[in-house]
């Protein structure tokens, strides 16, 4: 705990390009995530499932239910937020991290979730002392995962933080830190309310989302990234992406090799890390 430091010097550029391919698996985080977070999902032909067109999000932070639908005018309805802000992060120790860990940083699942994009932007680089989810059921399990990402990365919080996120935790003193298998995992939300496009005009082509009532949903049981199954003796084997695979001389990684897994084989064919 200590003190925010000046913000000078930073730039979205201190995170490298937005949304690159650091996994190495040939989709940027963006797509990634979107196929992570959201169900029902469709993909544009010709990108081996990588582009995703449209799809349904229990957003975590609103306990809506959103229609999402790739275009001009209608992509932005979800965002994928940096859990802590990547402003916030400079501010609390990321000047010190190299390049590359600021780059993995910026595209680590741990801290990338596909949200409501005004909720998004209405949050944008605060802290727990500044801004929770409006979701009062999700602030415990966002609150977690701050914490994990901060630990990950050796940053730290100011008092003030660190007494905002005491008062959420009081409320669920056995909540665990996420961790980066169960981070590849999309929380099972308990919708409010929907928003759904408004069919497309032949004419225009625009999407205008319209909010509906909707009753109270069940969590419905949600896809995961989490390892295939594997031999016995290799489950305790994890390969947060290629890079590690390589680096760990394990590349390529096929299925029933120690590390295989859904991240690590996007196109789907048996063998990750080609």
């Amino acid at each position: 705990m200590k003190g925010r430091a000046p913000k000078t010097g930073y730039d979205r550029s201190q995170f490298g390009p937005a949304w690159s391919d650091t996994d190495h698996n040939g989709c940027d985080t963006r797509n990634d995530m979107l196929a992570r977070d959201l169900t029902g999902e469709t993909f544009r032909s010709g990108t081996n499932d990588c582009v995703v067109t449209s799809g349904v999000l229990d957003d975590p932070y609103t306990a809506m239910e959103i229609h999402f639908r790739r275009g001009q005018d209608t992509s932005n309805d979800v965002q994928i937020d940096h859990v802590v802000a990547l402003s916030d992060a400079w501010q609390k120790g990321a000047q010190q991290l190299s390049a590359d860990e600021r780059i993995a940083f910026a595209n680590d699942p741990l801290n990338l979730l596909a949200v409501d994009g005004p909720t998004n932007a209405q949050k944008s680089d605060s802290d727990a002392a500044s801004w929770l989810p409006p979701n009062k059921a999700f602030r415990c399990d966002f609150v977690a995962r701050q914490i994990a990402v901060k630990a990950e990365y050796d940053l730290w919080v100011t008092a003030a933080e660190k007494e905002a996120m005491g008062r959420v935790l009081t409320n669920c003193p056995g909540q665990a830190l996420p961790s980066e298998q169960t981070a590849a995992t999309a929380y099972p939300i308990a919708t409010r309310s929907t928003q759904s496009p408004a069919p497309a005009s032949p004419s225009t082509g625009t999407d205008a989302p319209e909010l509906t009532p909707k009753k109270l949903l069940s969590p419905a049981p949600r896809k995961t990234y989490t390892p295939a199954p594997t031999r016995p003796g290799t489950a305790d084997v994890y390969f947060k992406n290629c890079t590690a695979a390589r680096s760990a001389g394990a590349a390529p990684v096929r299925i029933g090799d120690p590390g295989h897994a859904r991240h690590l084989d996007r196109d789907g064919d048996g063998v990750g890390c080609e």
